[in-house]
């Protein structure tokens, strides 16, 4: 089919004014995005083909049948669903896209940004991509029967609801499972060549099969080893608090536990006092080159179960602690009636 060309400046203008035709061929990019400044219009002509259309950010339900582009940007718009004859080269991104629910069967992409879209609940069938980020779709809960994820990275993190990984997914370079509490195992065929992320999610060492046994560890993103990250109970206080490098000494801390680094270090008490609970203390423990650590220890007044709550380095007194875990910026404000 022969494409009437339109540079950017040609179809601003026709677009402006609804006069650019069905199928028309604009090169390089429409910037349509929320900080551009532009005014989308009320509909973009069916059989559109632009090279890159940004429309993040706008308060756009549909987009039109036929597009055409090698890079689609449509994040954080209400978009419920895209078009099946919706054609996208290189790379779709529909972060934030809280509202969407489908997308076409047989979508073919490079990279898939799905980040944020928590009405998500399925794949569709024939989903054929390199690279596909789901992180923090936590409704996600089923796999289409078919698809390719050709050997790229899969992130999957936050996806609470997920289970199981499916049988098309054979290799990759990356998996991110991080905060998947519901996902403990991998699938047998699977071969990871490059990382995995395996901080909070259901997985245990004997879950890491040959295939992917080689792959290097990582915990929210830092490198670590099989015992950070399968034997917690093994780190010592001076492991963790004699770490230099920052990024790695946080995992460590979160692999030991603050309430548990906390005792074991004798942390200072900073401020004690009692509420309907029971006494609370307001404890410090100083790190090297890095925020110290202050935490609110008190009681459940219902269950008598002790919380250990990390709190702002900054805060002096246990009042003022209670306050800014309300949700209170000034103490002052901090009234309550009854504490449960």
């Amino acid at each position: 089919m022969s494409r009437k060309l339109y540079s950017p400046a040609e179809a601003y203008k026709r677009l402006a004014g609804g006069h650019l035709p069905p199928g028309s061929r604009v090169t390089g990019e429409l910037d349509y995005s929320a900080s551009s400044g532009r005014t989308p219009p009320p509909r973009f002509p069916p059989g559109l083909c632009v090279d890159v259309l940004n429309v993040a950010g706008c308060q756009l339900d549909e987009l039109p049948e036929g597009l055409q582009a090698y890079e689609l940007i449509a994040a954080r718009t209400p978009l419920r669903s895209l078009p099946a004859s919706l054609r996208v080269s290189t790379r779709l991104i529909l972060t934030g896209c809280e509202r969407l629910q489908s997308l076409p069967t047989g979508l073919t992409v490079g990279s898939l940004v799905l980040r944020g879209c928590t009405a998500l609940r399925e794949l569709p069938e024939g989903l054929d991509v390199w690279f596909l980020d789901l992180t923090d779709c936590w409704a996600l809960e089923r796999w289409p029967r078919q698809a390719v994820i050709r050997g790229g990275h899969l992130r999957l993190r936050g996806c609470a609801a997920l289970r199981e990984l499916p049988p098309f997914v054979r290799r990759l370079a990356g998996l991110d499972v991080s905060d998947c509490p519901n996902l403990c195992s991998l699938p047998p065929e699977l071969v990871v060549t490059g990382w995995i992320d395996v901080a909070g999610s259901g997985l245990k060492e004997d879950a890491l099969h040959e295939g992917v046994a080689r792959a290097q560890l990582r915990w929210r993103g830092v490198a670590i080893d099989r015992r950070v990250a399968f034997h917690p109970e093994t780190l010592t206080v001076g492991e963790v608090l004699g770490q230099r490098n920052a990024e790695r000494r946080r995992v460590l801390i979160e692999r030991y536990g603050v309430a548990r680094l906390l005792k074991d270090a004798r942390a200072k008490v900073l401020d004690t006092d009692r509420d309907a609970g029971g006494p609370r203390q307001l404890l410090l423990l100083p790190l090297a080159d890095d925020e110290d650590i202050v935490a609110l220890s008190c009681f459940c007044p219902s269950t008598g179960r002790q919380y250990m709550i990390r709190v702002p380095p900054t805060t002096l007194t246990c009042r003022q602690a209670a306050a800014w875990i309300a949700g209170f910026d000034d103490p002052a404000d901090y009234q309550p009636l009854v504490e449960t």
